[in-house]
């Protein structure tokens, strides 16, 4: 059994509003919405979204009448995103939790097939770490086999999964996408721009940067 994980409880400072309430595209669809229905689509059987500094914000951001997706409340968010993910974890945590896949609201472009294409390798390989590149980038989502849980909990809060995925560097699986919007964030006015552009169908230059 595998569980999405959506990040989206940072105080969203550079963008100078909650990012997972901004709209997107032209369907009236929020950026949290449009993450929530890509896993949705691509086979996850449930999403939970981990919000703190913006709770009221993403609730209200979130799909409506879609009770496969919920909102986990992270009081500690400003302990950094190591903190929320491991607060994901522990909503979702279970005796059949066999992996979880964690991406960040930042990241809405994603396409299913992409996400389906990730879930797809870890089956097929049970890695430890599956994630998606291309070229010198990787992006999100990224899957975390029950193997690393532990170890994720051991990691030092300032370090982050950093840490983790460099004790597993020989093991990690890098899947290659051709999927701009596995690569593409949003931090700031000038990323959502690049972002709603593309949502609508927009060429765009060297479109987004590295997801750390």
């Amino acid at each position: 059994m595998i569980r999405a994980i959506v990040l989206a409880a940072g105080a969203s400072s550079r963008m100078g509003q909650a990012k997972a309430a901004l709209p997107l595209g032209t369907t009236g669809d929020t950026v949290v919405a449009r993450v929530v229905a890509t896993l949705l689509a691509a086979g996850l059987p449930s999403v939970a979204v981990v919000a703190g500094a913006h709770i009221d914000a993403v609730r209200a951001a979130m799909p409506r009448f879609e009770p496969r997706a919920r909102v986990v409340e992270h009081l500690g968010w400003a302990q950094g995103q190591l903190s929320s993910l491991l607060a994901g974890l522990a909503a979702v945590d279970g005796p059949n939790l066999e992996a979880i896949l964690v991406t960040l609201v930042d990241v809405p472009l994603v396409r299913p097939d992409s996400v389906a294409a990730i879930v797809h390798a870890w089956r097929q390989s049970r890695a430890p770490i599956v994630r998606p590149v291309d070229g010198d980038r990787h992006g999100h989502p990224v899957i975390f086999d029950r193997a690393v849980f532990d170890d994720l909990r051991r990691a030092d809060p300032a370090i982050g999964a950093k840490a983790v995925f460099a004790a597993h560097a020989s093991r990690r699986l890098d899947v290659p996408i051709k999927d701009d919007g596995a690569f593409v964030d949003i931090d700031t006015p000038t990323d959502y721009r690049i972002v709603q552009a593309m949502a609508i169908g927009k060429p765009v230059e060297s479109p987004g940067r590295e997801s750390a």
